[in-house]
């Protein structure tokens, strides 16, 4: 079950912290905004991420979340100001957030129009530069928990 998964990606996290570099928790009040600013409902396993991490780097992975209320001029790893920047630049569709930028040519977002029977959304791959209707995108993850998971163990 991804909850488990989940909790030993957060495990793996809080026992190195020397490659552990996050902005840290993040309020109810911050995660509020920007969920309207997104118009999606965080839930289950993001929700935790960004109430424990905020968004940061854990060796060379960085993980996208929320860094503060300033969603118009920010930066990675910032998941807000990225998905906000992509649905001007190429139409991102609104049910999808960037997490990860794999540094090549795709980016890894949650697709909350697909969900598991917890509710957690599926981590699907964007490829930018491919037309919307030519998207295939691809399950990357059942959830934040398999993806977070398998990311961490590629740096310890």
């Amino acid at each position: 079950m991804s909850v488990e998964t989940y909790q030993k990606a957060k495990e793996i996290i809080m026992n190195e912290e020397e490659i552990a570099d996050f902005v840290g928790e993040r309020t109810d009040e911050l995660i509020s905004l920007a969920e309207e600013k997104l118009g999606l409902k965080f839930t289950g396993l993001y929700l935790d991420y960004l109430k424990t991490f905020g968004a940061g780097n854990f060796g060379a992975q960085e993980i996208y979340g929320i860094i503060d209320a300033d969603f118009e001029n920010s930066s990675v790893p910032d998941a807000i100001w990225y998905t906000l920047t992509e649905r001007k630049e190429i139409r991102l569709p609104d049910n999808l957030l960037v997490i990860y930028d794999t540094g090549s040519d795709e980016l890894f977002c949650l697709d909350f129009n697909q969900r598991d029977d917890n509710g957690e959304p599926k981590v699907v791959s964007l490829v930018p530069g491919v037309d919307l209707e030519s998207q295939t995108y691809e399950i990357i993850a059942n959830d934040f928990g398999d993806f977070l998971l398998d990311l961490v163990k590629q740096e310890v």
